[in-house]
């Protein structure tokens, strides 16, 4: 039975020396000489200063800039630390009261847009973290920026323009607008 108990406990620890330190520290050490950006969570400088990931959305509020999606993260908005999504079905009251605020914010921020609000920009996304937006839902908010900065619409259209990726490898996914990219852009105008 000692036997037993000693060979378990060996197992134990080698497995936990292994599968604990040496192999994380060598996936780390791997990545960060094959891929030193990414593994430093790509990181967006603007002089050399970080602002943000290209992975995690970031919080922006005022009406000059565009809007991402909602953060699930709670109680911090894009808390990477809580990435989920916020697991309220469609009929859910919680969600259904959240989304007429979203709602009712972007109204009172553009009161002369009437064009139906995307889906985006009043839902998180699975991860709560998204960074990206749809075209219609950056569409939907280039008269309100525009306005808001004494930018003509046609300008913010083209960045906008400037800022939609393609879908991954042509067909995987859809086009979407990095908001944090497209709202730097915008600060260089």
């Amino acid at each position: 039975m000692l036997k037993t108990l000693w060979n378990a406990t060996a197992i134990l620890i080698g497995l936990t020396v292994v599968t604990g330190f040496v192999y994380p520290l060598s996936v780390t050490a791997v990545a960060a000489v094959v891929f030193p950006r990414q593994a430093q969570g790509s990181v967006i400088e603007v002089d050399g200063k970080p602002v943000g990931s290209e992975l995690i959305g970031q919080p922006f509020e005022d009406p000059k800039y565009f809007w991402g999606r909602p953060s699930a993260t709670g109680p911090f908005p894009n808390n990477p630390m809580a990435g989920s999504g916020t697991n309220q079905g469609p009929t859910n009251p919680v969600l259904v009261e959240a989304v007429q605020g979203r709602i009712t914010r972007l109204k009172e921020a553009d009161p002369g847009n009437d064009k139906p609000v995307p889906v985006d920009l009043v839902t998180a996304s699975g991860s709560g973290l998204d960074p990206h937006i749809s075209p219609a839902a950056a569409e939907y908010q280039v008269s309100r920026v525009a306005r808001v900065r004494g930018i003509a619409p046609e300008k913010v259209k083209e960045l906008v323009a400037a800022h939609t990726e393609a879908p991954q490898l042509g067909f995987l996914g859809q086009a979407r607008v990095h908001v944090l990219k497209l709202n730097l852009a915008l600060d260089r105008q």
